[in-house]
């Protein structure tokens, strides 16, 4: 059996820092260094998980002169994107159907109670 790309990035996106990186990486591109500077953990331990995200095609690094600037890829959102919209529909016909037999289970008028029985009762 094959690598899985799809299960890669679900597994590179399962650690909270890597999620937050990305989330971070979504309103621009970023140094290591500038993506570095809220953790309370050294560059080295920020540019590990950096590494499972790009080898998970999560985010490349690109190297201007002596600046190493990471870019968030949007294909691969692309790909997850799919996945979960093939699903969620799935599940939303799954829905559909049981509404469906629901609402013919379901009497089409509820009884009403009738007024004078309350009447009846209290004399």
């Amino acid at each position: 059996m094959g690598i899985d790309p799809l299960g890669v990035v679900f597994a590179a996106l399962a650690d909270p820092t890597r999620r937050d990186l990305v989330t971070r990486l979504a309103a621009g591109d970023a140094t290591v260094g500038e993506l570095a500077e809220p953790y309370d953990m050294s560059v080295q331990a920020v540019s590990k998980h950096l590494k499972v995200l790009e080898r998970a095609g999560v985010v490349t690094k690109t190297a201007d002169a002596q600046r190493r600037t990471v870019h968030l890829e949007a294909e691969v959102f692309d790909l997850m994107d799919r996945w979960i919209e093939r699903y969620r529909r799935q599940a939303e016909r799954r829905h559909q159907r049981l509404d469906a037999v629901l609402a013919e289970l379901a009497p089409d008028d509820e009884p009403q109670a009738d007024p004078t029985d309350d009447e009846r009762g209290a004399t």
